[in-house]
């Protein structure tokens, strides 16, 4: 049988077709059904698809449980607990519910440990009859497409990234009296323990070697600048990097599941649905703690997430020789 992949037919195990969704970011990929009847060499396609399109998307697996998304995790990686302050369900599947609040705002998931996340996996399962769309950016090409003297500075700086991110920071606080209970409950819940860390502003992939920008919605300051000067490089790195160009547009369907490389991606869930109730189930996969292109490791502040998640020792790429 065979992949197809960009076109290219290469003889393999399995059907898969690899089909890019846009120039810079983003595959659907078909002939594969989520179970634990995956092939070896399915698992390689997908990794290797994952890697160079950042994000992938599968269709039509309704069938899918946790425990079918926990053991699909598994395949890609060692599962972390579903979150470092937030509980989440069993399999270790953490609810993104609309009950909780809406995070519409550009991130990397769980920046603000020291061993972030390698991937992420997001299941649909309960949608709004419109909107609710998730848009991803790649962190690579936001990099390469800077302007050379840019990409210079960003390769010596350094962010300290916090949970204590607020996530209605861009408008004016609440009434009391009209304060949402559920809401409230999850913000305190996230809240309850405290994490800082100081991560590169690029960071080198421990598998691809390429360089990516390391920087999101739990950024709290640039290390060594002022509060105005860390504020306008943080504007100037997250414009290049959510550029449309340089992003996807996921629609929801029943039965999709998005995965992503979540050491060279940002993601953000469009909050478009209005009062509309909105469930998906992500499971993360273990990463590494991210290297500076000089080599320097990622340094916790604040908090201990060896309880989150093991730190990945598989490292194949020596950072002195990164893609620039």
């Amino acid at each position: 049988m065979t992949i197809i992949e960009n076109n290219d037919t290469r003889t393999e195990t399995t059907e898969i077709t690899v089909e890019k969704v846009t120039d810079s970011i983003g595959a659907r990929i078909h002939g594969v059904r989520i179970g634990d009847d995956l092939s070896p060499d399915a698992v390689d396609t997908i990794r290797r698809a994952l890697l160079e399109h950042k994000v992938i998307f599968f269709s039509g697996q309704q069938h899918v449980t946790d425990a079918e998304q926990y053991e699909f995790a598994e395949r890609l990686g060692t599962p972390t607990s579903p979150h470092p302050t937030v509980r989440g369900r069993e399999h270790a599947v953490l609810q993104i519910n609309s009950e909780h609040g809406k995070a519409n705002s550009w991130h990397t998931d769980v920046t603000f440990v020291d061993r972030i996340p390698a991937i992420s996996i997001l299941r649909a399962v309960q949608l709004p009859q419109w909107g609710g769309t998730t848009v991803w950016a790649n962190t690579v090409t936001a990099y390469q497409r800077l302007h050379p003297a840019l990409r210079a500075l960003a390769d010596r700086l350094w962010a300290v990234h916090t949970n204590l991110y607020d996530y209605v920071a861009d408008r004016d606080e609440r009434r009391i009296g009209g304060v949402d209970v559920r809401e409230q409950a999850y913000r305190e819940e996230f809240r309850s323990q405290v994490f800082e860390t100081e991560h590169p502003l690029v960071r080198v992939h421990p598998e691809t070697g390429e360089r990516a920008l390391l920087a999101g919605h739990f950024i709290k300051r640039i290390v060594g600048l002022s509060s105005n000067d860390s504020k306008a490089i943080f504007d100037l790195l997250q414009h290049h990097i959510t550029r449309l160009e340089n992003t996807v547009r996921w629609n929801w369907s029943d039965g999709d599941i998005a995965v992503w490389d979540n050491r060279a991606t940002q993601h953000y869930g469009v909050a478009d649905y209005g009062d509309q109730h909105r469930v998906l189930h992500r499971i993360t996969v273990a990463g590494d703690v991210p290297v500076s292109i000089d080599g320097v490791r990622s340094t916790p502040r604040q908090g201990d997430a060896s309880a989150f998640s093991p730190v990945d020792p598989v490292r194949s790429v020596d950072p002195a020789h990164s893609v620039d």
